[in-house]
């Protein structure tokens, strides 16, 4: 299993995932399809599905050219969502093949969106999974609460995300890694490994490299958003439970100017 990041439009990222035996490709959020499509056959790879994480027309906005442009092609897309361009509805648990080697599952994570889907991609090969989170999970960050609450985004993230692997692969939606990570440092400043991942991060960007992917093990440690089962998390913010720590963690990071 191959993994191709595709920058798009301002900081979206696109992505190629390619069962390596047979070349076979699936595009996540291929907003720019002139680019995705470049990159596949830049490697020799023939794009036969799209996945698509949510509505927001930064990640479904190039669904229908993609269709256009590879006549016949699956475009799934949560069933809640109404996403542009779809053929195909997934639920939570549908599963899905990608050439002779890659099984993808799809897991609902609604907030950001009602019928927001993360797709689990796991190979025959025995290498790391990979979760794409698109707007639900962001390293070190999560997405704005558009269309749910912070249950939802507690059940999607600590719950549903939270329950894969720790060596999961984490490729998101947008680069705003820094950001993230400046804005938790703030509320964690005695968390040393939120300090070195900001250091990376920083030198990343600098040479202009990506920051993902990212691991669900690394989130546990790095990212507020997913740390607020901890009591310490939760006495920062004055909250009696974990949702409630997600709700000021949320509101707080809303406000903040940095």
């Amino acid at each position: 299993m191959k993994v191709v990041p595709v920058p798009c439009l301002e900081d979206n990222y696109a992505y190629l995932i390619v069962d390596e035996s047979t070349k076979k490709a699936a595009a996540v959020d291929p907003v720019e399809p002139e680019k995705v499509l470049k990159a596949a056959s830049e490697i020799g790879a023939y794009i036969d599905c799209v996945l698509t994480t949510h509505h927001h027309w930064d990640h479904a906005g190039g669904n229908e050219q993609m269709r256009l442009q590879v006549p016949g092609i699956k475009v799934f897309g949560g069933s809640l969502d109404n996403v542009k361009g779809c053929t195909d509805q997934v639920e939570n648990g549908t599963k899905l093949s990608l050439g002779k080697d890659i099984e993808i599952l799809c897991l609902h994570t609604p907030c950001h969106t009602k019928g927001h889907i993360s797709y689990y991609v796991t190979s025959k090969e025995k290498e790391d999974p990979a979760v794409f989170t698109g707007d639900t999970l962001f390293i070190a960050g999560c997405g704005r609460f558009f269309e749910g609450t912070a249950e939802q985004m507690y059940q999607s993230l600590i719950v549903t995300l939270g329950s894969l692997p720790k060596s999961t692969q984490v490729y998101c939606g947008h680069e705003y890694t820094v950001k993230n990570l400046k804005f938790v440092l703030t509320v964690e400043p005695e968390n040393e490994k939120i300090k070195q991942k900001l250091e990376w991060a920083q030198k990343q960007r600098e040479a202009n490299q990506p920051t993902i992917p990212s691991t669900i093990g690394d989130e546990f440690e790095t990212n507020t958003f997913m740390r607020v089962d901890l009591p310490e998390i939760q006495a920062k913010f004055g909250a009696k439970s974990p949702v409630e720590a997600m709700r000021e963690v949320r509101k707080t990071k809303d406000n903040w100017k940095g």
